[in-house]
């Protein structure tokens, strides 16, 4: 059985819809039901009050053609037949309203006021306004003149009479046509602006498939947050990550109960300094690294941040990115391990070497002998020397002993000792430094930045080629430049060149030997000085050194 109160809702629900989104079928049967309903309550009227009437042929012809034109407008197939078909049905309601009109005026002289739901109708139909504004006016005039010249009328005044509905009619077709192509155009406007936000819409949604295809893609957990700090977005790989930091007993933890550590694994990060804390509060970072889980499950992930603005610059979020690097902080451990293993070893050895060798120089040997000799405890020295240096600079514990030194004869005895290797492979060194530059650093450290930098110019110019070192005192500070026109660096390998062990692209396709230490000493030691050492590369145009330490 039907529940009453659902059918009731569906019904409303079926009178609420645009008018436009019923089919043509529905749309024709809503058109004749106000006349229609109207017929109903006329027939009512007139069988209450006249019932006389309900006996005129005329009359009843007009009852049983409205009950013969809405049952044409639910049978008739409209879909099927052309499509304007259906204005058949008001044309012929201007024939059934005529035939009310002559059969009940005795009773209800205003019967020929029903024509205007046939006007409205063919009027708000919006289709040949023309043809529709020209039946608005002769409908209702055939209605009224098609009786008298039925009757033989003929004065002036019977016919002139007669204008006045029609006259009304026609000012209600013109006033819904008007009113009719207005909403039209609206419609249209509508109808555009709706296919477009559709096509918006339909690429908005290829887009943020893109975008989401490409995020679980990606290697890298990524993490969008607005402004309050609520989560907007979060790929795969870094469900996997906040997987990592939850502790096991809690189900959704706060930001303060995630597993969150410092570079030492054990220390947890204070609420303030984690990156999404940080993040939400408007920083922008790089590199930022920290430790998520415990135990053996523990990953290490660097993390970077970028806030998001609105187009007037207010920040609206931002968006945080993970990138796993446990095995590559593990693999520099490694490394450093066996770099001070390795520098340990050799040490003793080294020192040994020197030992042996002071007590044959101070055997007093033959010329030749302790030339030989001589050879060999100078690189033993320098290569005890670089081992020392490689531990301390590792430590960060590179130590300088500062006295007042002339930097101007040590750049010339750098340049003058360089020289006949410069000579060998066709480059043009010079120096180009005032006669004497007084200031205090440790003179030998400062050598060896020197005669590295030289020696790099010179190994890195294959071609041959210009290297210029030039010495000037700036603002308290002594600045060097040693500058070649060889083969240069890229930007990116500009940006590592003072890592331990890096060699650039460049180099490593080419014989040029070297392990990459000599850089990242000289670093170590012009920081030792509280000085800066920078670079300035083009690749295929040569490369510029500068180290500025305070005098």
């Amino acid at each position: 059985m039907t529940d009453p109160i659902a059918w009731s809702a569906g019904r409303l629900k079926f009178f609420r819809r645009p008018f436009h989104e019923y089919t043509l079928t529905q749309r024709v049967v809503l058109s004749q039901m106000p006349l229609f309903v109207t017929t109903l309550l006329t027939a009512f009227l007139v069988w209450a009050f006249f019932r006389e009437t309900m006996d005129n042929p005329l009359f009843v012809t007009f009852l049983v053609s409205q009950l013969a034109l809405m049952a044409l407008c639910y049978l008739v197939p409209w879909e099927k037949l052309p499509y304007t078909s259906f204005l058949v049905i008001p044309l012929l309601d201007f024939v059934s309203i005529g035939f009310a009109r002559e059969g009940g005026q005795e009773s209800l002289t205003t019967l020929g006021l029903l024509s205007v739901f046939p006007v409205i109708w063919m009027c708000a139909s919006g289709y040949y306004p023309r043809a529709a504004l020209s039946m608005s006016f002769l409908g209702p005039l055939a209605i009224i003149w098609v009786p008298l010249l039925l009757k033989g009328a003929s004065t002036i005044q019977e016919f002139t009479r007669a204008l006045l509905l029609p006259v009304i009619m026609l000012g209600i077709g013109v006033s819904v046509s008007v009113l009719t192509l207005s909403m039209m155009r609206q419609q249209r406007a509508l109808e555009e602006k709706d296919a477009q936000l559709q096509a918006n819409l339909r690429t908005s949604q290829r887009q943020e498939a893109l975008l989401n295809t490409v995020l679980d893609t990606v290697h890298l957990g990524v993490l969008a947050v607005d402004g309050n700090g609520h989560d907007v977005l979060m790929n795969r790989k870094q469900r996997i990550n906040h997987e990592l930091a939850r502790p096991k007993d809690i189900a959704d933890p706060t930001e303060a109960e995630l597993l969150v550590f410092g570079p030492d694994r054990k220390t947890l990060v204070p609420v303030e300094e984690r990156p999404v804390r940080r993040a939400v509060l408007g920083e922008t970072f790089t590199d930022d690294l920290v430790w998520l889980g415990v135990g053996s499950g523990q990953r290490a992930f660097v993390t970077t941040a970028r806030a998001m603005k609105d187009p007037d610059g207010t920040a609206i979020g931002s968006v945080i990115a993970f990138s796993d690097v446990t095995d590559l902080v593990n693999a520099l451990a490694a490394k450093d391990d066996f770099v001070s293993s390795v520098s340990h070893e050799f040490r003793t050895p080294l020192t040994s070497i020197l030992g042996y060798v002071e007590i044959l120089l101070a055997d007093e040997p033959e010329e030749s002998q302790r030339q030989m000799l001589e050879i060999i405890r100078r690189n033993s020295e320098r290569l005890l020397t670089l081992v020392s240096d490689l531990l301390s600079s590792r430590n960060g514990q590179l130590i300088v002993k500062p006295e007042a030194v002339d930097v101007a004869e040590l750049v010339r005895s750098s340049v003058s000792s360089a020289m006949p290797r410069a000579a060998a492979s066709g480059v043009d060194l010079e120096a180009e430094t005032p006669d004497r530059l007084e200031a205090q650093v440790d003179g030998a450290r400062i050598s060896q930045v020197l005669d590295n930098l030289v020696s790099n110019a010179i190994k890195y110019s294959p071609g041959g080629g210009k290297i210029r070192v030039s010495l000037e005192q700036d603002d308290g500070h002594l600045e060097c430049r040693v500058a070649d026109t060889g083969m240069g660096m890229s930007p990116e390998d500009s940006s590592e060149i003072f890592a331990k062990f890096f060699r650039s692209s460049s180099v490593r396709r080419t014989a040029i030997p070297g392990v990459g230490l000599g850089l990242p000493i000289s670093k170590a030691i012009i920081e030792a000085h509280g000085g800066t050492i920078a670079v300035d590369s083009s690749l295929g145009e040569g490369t510029t050194f500068t180290f500025r330490v305070p005098v």
